[in-house]
């Protein structure tokens, strides 16, 4: 079913995988965190640039997807442009966010009474 031109499909597909994402996760009994503690210690240092290098390549993905788009690139949807975006954005607020909290906590450590 398409709605102008947003093709609703495709935004239900997603939906779906979210969902049987979430399913996974619950059904293992116990949250991604605790499966990596689980199995090993996670070096922060290393967990911050994964995080980091995976924030970067979503960005450059949907980047390089909007210039396919406006290209002309007729395998490239409108909305699949737009919803490669706005995952890039949210990705890059929640690393803001992270950094933020971390900033907040390392000025509490660093105000600390010894």
């Amino acid at each position: 079913m398409s709605i102008g031109a947003i093709d609703t499909s495709r935004i239900e597909a997603m939906v779906a995988q979210l969902k049987a994402a979430q399913a996974r996760a619950t059904s293992a009994g116990e949250s991604p965190l605790q499966a990596k503690q689980a199995t090993g210690a996670v070096d922060f240092a290393s967990a911050l640039k994964s995080s980091l290098d995976q924030v970067n390549q979503v960005q450059q993905q949907s980047q390089q997807l909007a210039q396919r788009f406006e290209m002309g690139d007729t395998t490239v949807s409108l909305s699949d442009a737009m919803i490669s975006l706005q995952k890039s954005s949210i990705a890059f607020q929640q690393t803001i966010q992270v950094r933020n909290k971390l900033v907040s906590a390392y000025q509490e450590i660093m105000n600390m009474g010894v």
